[in-house]
């Protein structure tokens, strides 16, 4: 997570630093993005916009298998997602950030869970250093930014390689019944006010997994082999056909600091694949 106050994300204790000053009564709950959070969401931003406490609202919603609590119950020095193992206690401030991780606590408890485990295991393995490891820093990468996405193979394989006018124009008639859900809460914080650049990170589901299902599916496919990997491909999400206006526009897709191409690889030859120049016996 991003920290606060300009320390290391990965010191004890630190948190993520909310994207903007805006607050719960400044959501849009008629954005397309927020079509699954709609029903839970707005009964509790529309109490804590009337002054309760955002744990207390979010608390009295009795959806999550944790408890949310002041930021200040958090220990000095104490790491946030071991204390959130250890006590099954999420500390949350006032704020559209934590706001949206508890919201996510309520929709996805299974995949929350097991990011919290994978954070918490990784710790205990290795400490709060000032790097994060792979599975640490893919975790966090997912629990912030993630887009839960199922495509067909030809969307999925246009996306990968950023062939975005194929993906978002040729392919558009697929994104009509091709199923997204945003899990990222700090994705979700940037939509509030909304532009151009905002980037989210592609996870697939498979085609199979019925969308009841989605939460189980994916508490089990969130392993740390798999997250090592960093098998995510970005997406500027306003370009999701239906989801902005703006992008009904083809012209919309030729900006190439938004939709970039993909970058590839240089491959570094060895000095002797000159043929004037031969390996030592």
């Amino acid at each position: 997570m991003a920290s606060g106050g300009g320390l290391s994300p990965n010191r004890a204790g630190q948190r993520c630093a909310p994207a903007s000053s805006l607050g719960v009564s400044d959501i849009d709950w008629d954005a397309p993005w927020l079509a699954d959070w709609r029903a839970v969401g707005e009964p509790i931003a529309r109490q804590v916009a009337a002054g309760v406490p955002q744990p207390e609202a979010l608390n009295a919603a009795g959806r999550a298998p944790v408890c949310f609590v002041p930021q200040a119950d958090l220990p000095e020095g104490q790491a946030y997602e071991d204390f959130i193992f250890a006590t099954g206690q999420v500390p949350t401030r006032e704020g559209l950030h934590d706001f949206f991780n508890a919201l996510c606590w309520m929709q996805f408890p299974l995949a929350k869970k097991r990011l919290n485990q994978l954070q918490a295991s990784e710790i205990a393995r290795a400490g709060v250093g000032q790097v994060r490891g792979p599975v640490r820093d893919a975790a966090t990468v997912f629990d912030e930014n993630a887009l839960l996405i199922q495509p067909s193979n030809a969307l999925w394989a246009a996306l990968t390689e950023h062939r975005w006018q194929d993906a978002l124009l040729g392919l558009r008639h697929e994104w009509a019944h091709t199923r997204l859900w945003v899990f990222g809460h700090a994705a979700l914080e940037k939509l509030v006010q909304p532009y151009k650049s905002i980037t989210v990170h592609l996870w697939r589901v498979p085609q199979t997994v019925a969308p009841a299902d989605i939460d189980t599916w994916l508490a089990q496919d969130l392993s740390p082999d798999k997250l090592a990997t960093k098998p995510f491909s970005p997406l500027p999400v306003l370009g999701v056909p239906g989801w902005w206006s703006a992008n009904a526009a083809p012209a919309f897709y030729d900006d190439a600091e938004v939709f970039r191409p993909r970058r590839v690889r240089a491959q570094v030859k060895k000095p002797y694949a000159n043929a004037d120049i031969v390996p030592s016996a």
